[in-house]
């Protein structure tokens, strides 16, 4: 599977593809109008380790609903992220059975090194 998970709408989502040159040959799936499948989001969570790893706390439901104040599990991050497309952490981009999940500068770099560099 290649394939980007986003908000086409987010400038930070802009900003990151940009600098991967667009990801030729991935399919985008902009999270606002369909968010990501549950079967996807368990897949996920198996290769980065848990949902919190895949959750936003930069959402601005996190503090309106007051879950910064919650001591959340992992079915909570989960569930969260399948009611509420803001909460999955983003871009997530998906190479076969290689992950990289926000737009931590590392995390960009990672992906960068691996997707378009290496041509």
């Amino acid at each position: 599977m290649k394939k980007v998970f986003l908000l086409n709408n987010c400038g930070t989502c802009q900003r990151i593809m940009g600098e991967l040159c667009e990801l030729p040959g991935f399919e985008r799936q902009n999270i606002k109008e369909q968010n990501i499948s549950p079967e996807v989001l368990d897949w996920l969570k198996e290769k980065v380790g848990s949902y919190e790893a895949l959750f936003s706390r930069q959402a601005m439901k996190y503090k309106s609903l007051g879950l910064k104040d919650k001591n959340l599990t992992e079915q909570d991050y989960r569930r969260y992220i399948l009611e509420e497309y803001t909460f999955l952490k983003r871009p997530v981009i998906i190479d076969g059975e290689e992950v990289w999940v926000g737009n931590a500068p590392k995390t960009v770099e990672s992906a960068k090194a691996q997707l378009v560099d290496k041509g």
